[in-house]
């Protein structure tokens, strides 16, 4: 695997990391929206990662699969919304109460997304030590040819 090969790799991670952090801020600063333009409450969001290759050419791919596989990255393919039942509270003075008093809150986990945001800044930040590693091998690299 090539320098740059390896940074574009750790580039598509940071890249993915940072997605999956505003996604988290989104859930997060949601997390007691009651009322949205699509009517009902917020929704829950979460990313879908896929495994992909480093933009390479065919002959380059497929030498790299014969050689005991190919480099892969990690790009956000999708972003979903969770399925699971919103939270119902009994509150019949707010506005948005049901007929029975109860409101509708987001499927939205404080302290499962606070978990979620702290696993995407130490994914980012393995990423950026990757970056720092390879561009202090590229600089050492340089100085043997002095």
């Amino acid at each position: 695997m090539s320098l740059m090969d390896a940074l574009n790799i750790s580039s598509m991670g940071m890249t993915a990391q940072r997605r999956r952090v505003e996604v988290i801020s989104s859930n997060l600063a949601n997390a007691s929206t009651t009322r949205t333009e699509e009517g009902g409450p917020y929704r829950r969001k979460d990313v879908v990662f896929q495994s992909v290759s480093p933009s390479q050419s065919f002959t380059e791919a497929l030498k790299g699969e014969l050689a005991g596989g190919a480099e892969r990255g990690v790009e956000v393919v999708a972003i979903y919304e969770d399925p699971s039942p919103f939270l119902r509270r009994y509150d019949p003075s707010h506005p948005d109460a049901d007929e029975n008093g109860y409101v509708s809150y987001p499927n939205v986990n404080p302290i499962e997304e606070m978990v979620n945001l702290l696993s995407a800044t130490r994914s980012f930040e393995a990423s950026v030590q990757s970056i720092n590693t390879i561009k202090d091998m590229a600089r050492r690299s340089l100085e043997i040819g002095r």
